[in-house]
């Protein structure tokens, strides 16, 4: 694909041409896939303990299956910048790939236009949670049975808000790193 990212210089750093904004929002963005990371891995334990507190005492973890809802949603926001910034989105390019081949500057309109919709989808989102995270905070709500197990609401917009402005970002970084190399080509 003409327009994905470096995995290597990517993984070891070695970004040439990449100014200091740009390594910022690689490395924050690397950090929340870690952490997205460490909470599936940390999903996966609270699960075993579970079933194997349901199966074999006949007492389940409480809360496993509130906290498992939430966190889905977290996984999801804190990983989807990194998917994105390695080019690792799922979508269909077949008529890109012909456009690319045939017409260079094109595709570039379009792969920008693309990048552009995502930059209004995240932002539509943001403005979407951005109230129901300040109900959430100042109300306190919480998931769960009061007295059995509950948990705070307001991490999941927070991650929900964060993850969609690191998405913006990215998009708009495929926008300038599309042109700044155009600039270049005999095309």
């Amino acid at each position: 694909m003409g327009n994905q990212p470096n995995i290597e210089a990517l993984n070891t750093g070695e970004i040439p041409g990449v100014g200091r904004i740009q390594r910022s929002i690689l490395t924050v963005t690397r950090a929340m896939n870690i952490i997205g990371s460490l909470l599936i891995f940390a999903l996966v334990v609270l699960i075993g303990i579970d079933v194997g507190g349901r199966n074999l005492f006949g007492i389940p973890l409480s809360g496993v299956p509130e906290m498992v809802g939430l966190s889905i949603i977290v996984i999801v926001f804190l990983q989807a910048p990194q998917a994105l910034q390695l080019g690792r989105m799922t979508r269909s390019d077949t008529v890109l790939n012909l456009l690319r081949d045939r017409a260079p500057k094109a595709a570039r309109l379009v792969e920008t236009l693309f990048d552009l919709m995502g930059v209004f989808v995240f932002g539509v989102i943001i403005y979407g949670t951005w109230p129901m995270l300040q109900k959430a905070w100042t109300r306190n709500e919480f998931v769960g049975a009061v007295g059995d197990f509950t948990a705070p609401v307001w991490p999941v917009r927070v991650a929900v808000v964060v993850g969609s402005a690191l998405l913006m970002l990215n998009f708009l970084l495929h926008i300038v790193n599309r042109w700044k190399g155009a600039r270049h080509d005999t095309v």
